[in-house]
C-alpha cells in the first residue's frame, strides 16, 4: 500500500513538472490583416505564429483617438481568430474560422485572441 502511494506521488509530481515546464501554445499559421498607414496609404501585417488565448492589440489601430481601425483580417493558423473592435479585445466580436477566406474591408478590428476549436 506504501509503494503505492509512492509511485503514485511520483507520477503526480513528475506530470506537473511536465505541465509546468511546456512551453505556452501558439496557433499556427499567419494572421494577416490591413491598415492605413501614416502617410494615408494603404499597409499590411502579418501576426505570425500568434499566442493562443492571449489578446494581441493590433498595433497600428491601438489608439482610437489617433488611428483608423485595421480592416479586411485574414485568419489562415489553425485556430479560431476572434477580432474585436476596440483595443484589448473589447468591443463588438467576429469569429474567423481557421484556414477562412479574407474578411471584406468593411469587418475592422483593434484587436484579436486566438483559441482553439
Amino acid at each position: 500500500m506504501r509503494l503505492r502511494r509512492t509511485v503514485a506521488a511520483s507520477f503526480t509530481a513528475l506530470s506537473l513538472t511536465a505541465v509546468l515546464a511546456s512551453p505556452a501554445h501558439a496557433a499556427t499559421g499567419d494572421f494577416h490583416y490591413q491598415f492605413v498607414g501614416f502617410s494615408g496609404d494603404r499597409q499590411s501585417a502579418t501576426l505570425t505564429d500568434p499566442a493562443s488565448g492571449e489578446c494581441v492589440t493590433i498595433p497600428e489601430a491601438a489608439d482610437p483617438g489617433s488611428t483608423d481601425p485595421a480592416f479586411a483580417p485574414h485568419n489562415d493558423t489553425d485556430e479560431y481568430a476572434v477580432v474585436f473592435t476596440g483595443a484589448d479585445c473589447t468591443g463588438d466580436p467576429w469569429t474567423l474560422r481557421p484556414h477562412g477566406q479574407p474578411a471584406t474591408d468593411r469587418l475592422v478590428l483593434r484587436s484579436v485572441v486566438f483559441l482553439a476549436g
